[in-house]
């Protein structure tokens, strides 16, 4: 075993855990909220299942933000898991203001006025956290409350710049939640004041990943991706596809993210609902694609929120995403506000190991093999020559070593059925693959011949007990090592000792 191998042991509990972590390929992101931001709450989430935590920075101040991504780190400092971290920025999210007794009732044909001064909401007036909408929307626009659960018809601008309209479909209106214009192309940017002011508290916490809200063109991550360039921040960009716009540039977004997050919620609000299941089928196809990590994300587990089970047909939607081959599925409220935040976690992740082991069918050629355009063809065909071999001989392990974390993509667009093992002396990397389809991370910063990093891969794997005495392993990488090429070299090994 080689010399380097104790320096890269990993502290903490019992090996098996991170062993067990790694039988489920589709991984699972969790929102943390007040039902779950202790240590021993995450903790139990983590060995439940948990993969990614994300921050939803619609809600909640900074300082608890800061306190839960400090547990988050004990976490991965002290126990056998790399969990990524995904600050969520709120984006230009539409809202209603506070609600007199945060309960109005509204009916069809009620008329009420949305206003853009401040105000407690009434039947008189409510409060609409968007100074332009009176100028994007026209008479007859409809405008969707609270993930469409009500309905009200634009009737009249008013002198005054606010806005009559006619409930059409009427309930209970509460305090803060969602609007969305289905006939509007809103005129706010991006990134709003406080995405801004959000930002630069998020670039100080070195997180992961930060989800981009309400993408409609390329310029909105472009923008962003500036951002984070002059700041020196690694953090790596998802775009939220929830605008009839973003759908229609999805080609372009998805090239220039670094990954995609399908948000049904708005995105059904936003477009009839009986498109978003193709589109979700069609966006996740992209992303095998083109290698880019793709997240479905809201109610798919909705239920459970008070529930100990979910409905039969959340069940269906959970495996209907893991058989389309998405990188990762996102609970919401059921893990920040639900009653059974580790029991979701759980149940999500016995559907998710079921179908994993019973369906398994990513292998086609029409979507993953490499594409003779590609400026990283060469490389592309030899790690799709690798999960070829890795599966023609059944292999236990498929290794990798990544620099920009390409490679750690490209493998597990493939999705192999051998487990996945990434090498990376970037350490911000280690934690990023965590959202990746199957990808388990290791740091590693030796470069000494590509032998001696092979021997050590293995050495350290079976140290970790992943691999034993008889397994067969196919690993890549590139030579001359210290050029940091990409990768060129394939390697099959049966580990004899």
């Amino acid at each position: 075993m080689s010399k380097n191998i104790k320096k890269y042991s990993q502290p903490g509990m019992d090996k098996k855990a991170g062993v067990e972590h790694l039988a489920k390929r589709t991984k699972i992101v969790a929102t943390v909220g007040p039902a779950c931001d202790t240590y021993e709450m995450m903790v139990n989430l983590v060995k439940a299942g948990v993969n990614v935590f994300r921050l939803n920075f619609s809600h909640g101040a900074h300082e608890n933000k800061a306190e839960i991504i400090k547990i988050i780190r004990k976490i991965n400092e002290t126990l056998p898991y790399n969990i990524a971290i995904l600050a969520d920025l709120q984006g230009p999210k539409l809202r209603v203001g506070e609600i007199e007794n945060n309960a109005l009732e509204i009916n069809p044909g009620d008329l009420l006025t949305f206003t853009n001064t401040k105000c407690v909401g009434t039947m008189e007036k409510i409060y609409v956290s968007y100074p332009n909408l009176y100028n994007d929307v026209v008479p007859g626009n409809t405008i969707m409350i609270d993930d469409g659960k009500l309905e009200v018809k634009v009737i009249k601008i008013l002198p005054n710049n606010d806005v009559k309209v006619e409930v059409v479909v009427g309930g209970i209106l509460s305090s803060k939640k969602g609007l969305n214009l289905p006939d509007t192309k809103i005129s706010l940017p991006a990134l709003t004041e406080k995405d801004l002011a959000d930002l630069d508290f998020i670039i100080t916490q070195n997180v992961d990943w930060i989800a981009l809200s309400f993408v409609r063109e390329v310029k909105d991550i472009i923008g962003l991706k500036n951002i984070l360039k002059e700041r020196k921040s690694k953090a790596k960009v998802i775009a939220k596809i929830e605008k009839p716009e973003a759908v229609n540039n999805i080609r372009d977004i998805i090239l220039e993210s670094d990954g995609i997050m399908i948000a049904r919620g708005d995105l059904g609000v936003e477009l009839p609902i009986e498109k978003v299941p193709l589109i979700q089928k069609e966006i996740i196809r992209k992303c095998m694609h083109r290698a880019k990590p793709v997240i479905v994300a809201t109610q798919m587990m909705e239920s459970m929120i008070d529930r100990v089970k979910p409905n039969r047909s959340e069940i269906t939607d959970v495996a209907n995403a893991v058989l389309e081959g998405a990188d990762a599925l996102m609970l919401s409220g059921e893990t920040a506000t639900g009653q059974h935040p580790t029991l979701v976690i759980e149940t999500m992740t016995k559907i998710i190991l079921e179908i994993e082991k019973t369906a398994y069918d990513y292998n086609r050629d029409d979507i993953l093999a490499p594409q003779p355009h590609s400026p990283s063809f060469l490389s592309d065909a030899l790690c799709y020559s690798a999960c070829k071999l890795a599966a023609d001989v059944k292999a236990d392990g498929l290794i990798g070593m990544t620099q920009s974390g390409y490679t750690g993509f490209m493998l597990s667009s493939y999705r192999p059925k051998s487990l996945l093992f990434i090498f990376s002396k970037e350490r911000s990397l280690i934690n990023q693959l965590s959202l990746s389809w199957g990808v388990r991370a290791i740091f590693y910063d030796e470069e000494e011949s590509l032998d001696d990093i092979f021997f050590d891969q293995i050495g350290i794997l079976r140290e970790r007990e992943f691999l034993k005495k008889g397994d067969v392993v196919v690993n890549t990488g590139s030579t001359p090592v210290n050029l940091h090429l990409p990768t060129n070299v394939l390697k099959i090994t049966k580990i004899e000792s």
